[in-house]
């Protein structure tokens, strides 16, 4: 046989492999036999901290389903498991709860009725939220309803040059484009007259915000703090924060005027996107006592993001301005109970003719999923609008096996059609509206810190009322079989997308 025959070579050339692979598997052993001290310890670290991780887990609880998860993957697979738990499973907002402690959260609503603020009989009407929110209703307010994202910022800068000792800006998303340059300008013209400027955003949400930016607002004297600054993402001991994010978006003028919604800053929620077209959204413009509410909800989480008080104003009475009554919600991972999920179902609860809600997102717990049912079994008018185009993939799928899932309990699932829907209201009868930063999702009622605002005068309720009617009429109805009728492979991934719903 020739040395040039090519399956003499083709053999020659395979057993040298099967050498060469024998000879590094050799290595590798001799390598591992060589260390069996650091082995040991690094295996030795693992399952100790797997075994610190599930105690935690037992310990601190919310759901069984999702512990016994957890618990199955720290024993068989710890390696992965372990710093996944410390991103996703390790909630730890001990020192968040202390802050509302020392800022005396808990007195709040003594001193709201010291002050003639509380609305006694709303109060009393929706004692839940108001347990929920830690303050009552309260009366006096004058209400502003900003129906996309033109409307918004403008009243926003408006707001600003009004600006006369304070300013609170808070956002989750904030971009350094068009319109986030004009509400630094805005910022800074005011800075430079001598305004307070606290500037707020969540790390993760404006992931892309330029140094550049930040160091313009800097250096007009502005405040400047990402809500993680001090608490670092990743971290040798303690948990990772990458999971828990700031998803308010807030602004506050003199602890009189706060505008709170559904808007983010940047090009896409003034209708500036090609891919998304127009941007449906909606903002509230609120003057009165729900400002100082407002206020003491970003001076918790200025304290907690950057370590420094913001001294309050002391006042023996608050302006009055209007006729209505707000209850004003902050919610969050550092809440004993899920404490934004409790409000929303006992809304449902509520529910006596309609309950309408839009969202971007719909992937609700067991809870919220049964609560929604419920209510449109005993006759409610439960209608959930949701957005026609996706911006996010996984949880545009998972929303079609959640909708699939209402649809055939009777509540009315709608898509909408006209741009990409990303506000925040639900209308419950003809008694409360809510208007505010809360998806209907997982991350909203347990993980994400939110803000939401409930309103019970009637002039607002039927501006909201008229406004979800023109918003119905640019969407479509899902039919029952809807989600049958796509193909078999869009159903696996959408069932697939479901089961990533606790961080969803």
């Amino acid at each position: 046989m020739s040395t040039h025959d090519p399956a003499l070579q083709t053999g020659i050339a395979e057993t040298k492999r099967v050498i060469q692979d024998a000879a590094t598997d050799i290595t590798v052993v001799d390598m591992v036999a060589n260390n069996l001290g650091l082995v040991a310890g690094a295996l030795a670290v693992v399952y100790i901290t797997a075994v610190i991780c599930a105690v935690r887990e037992i310990m601190y609880s919310r759901t069984s389903q999702g512990s016994v998860a957890w618990l199955l993957s720290l024993f068989f697979i710890p390696y992965v498991t372990v710093p996944l738990y410390f991103v996703f499973g390790w909630r730890s907002f001990s020192d968040y709860a202390k802050i509302q402690i020392t800022l005396g959260r808990s007195e709040r609503a003594r001193r709201a009725d010291e002050l003639g603020l509380t609305d006694h009989d709303e109060t009393r009407d929706w004692p839940v939220l108001s347990r929920v929110a830690g303050v009552p209703f309260l009366a006096g307010n004058t209400s502003e309803l900003l129906i996309d994202g033109d409307a918004t910022f403008t009243a926003i800068k408006d707001g600003i040059a009004r600006a006369e000792s304070v300013i609170f800006f808070q956002f989750f998303a904030i971009h350094d484009d068009a319109l986030g340059r004009e509400m630094a300008d805005a910022l800074i013209a005011r800075a430079k007259d001598g305004v307070e400027i606290c500037f707020l955003y969540d790390d993760v949400g404006s992931h892309s915000l330029s140094n550049k930016y930040i160091e313009r607002l800097t250096d007009a004297g502005i405040k400047v703090c990402g809500f993680n600054e001090n608490h670092k993402f990743l971290r040798v001991l303690g948990p990772m924060r990458l999971n828990y994010r700031n998803h308010r978006k807030l602004v506050v003028i003199d602890y009189r005027e706060p505008f709170v919604g559904g808007h983010n800053v940047a090009d896409q929620y003034v209708g500036r996107s090609k891919r998304f077209g127009r941007w449906r959204d909606t903002h509230v413009r609120i003057e009165g006592p729900a400002a100082v509410a407002c206020a003491l909800s970003f001076v918790e989480d200025w304290l907690w993001a950057s370590g420094n008080h913001i001294d309050l104003p002391q006042v023996s009475e608050i302006p009055m301005p209007g006729d209505e009554s707000v209850l004003v919600m902050p919610t969050g991972p550092a809440d004993k109970l899920e404490e934004c999920a409790i409000a929303f179902v006992e809304a449902a609860a509520q529910a006596k003719h309609r309950l309408w809600i839009t969202t971007p997102y719909l992937v609700p717990s067991l809870d919220v999923q049964t609560a929604l049912a419920a209510a449109a079994m005993r006759g409610v008018d439960v209608r959930i609008l949701l957005p026609e185009k996706r911006d996010h993939w996984t949880v545009w799928l998972a929303s079609h096996a959640y909708e699939d899932t209402l649809v055939q309990r009777g509540v009315k699932i709608y898509r909408y059609t006209d741009g990409f829907l990303h506000q925040k209201v639900t209308l419950l009868d003809d008694d409360l509206v809510s208007i505010g930063t809360v998806n209907f999702d997982n991350r909203s009622f347990q993980i994400n810190f939110e803000l939401t605002l409930w309103f019970t005068h009637e002039r607002l309720i039927s501006k909201v009322e008229k406004m979800l009617e023109e918003d119905f009429a640019h969407s479509r109805l899902t039919w029952p079989d809807a989600f049958q009728s796509r193909s078999y492979i869009f159903q696996v991934f959408a069932q697939g997308a479901r089961l990533l719903s606790p961080i969803l």
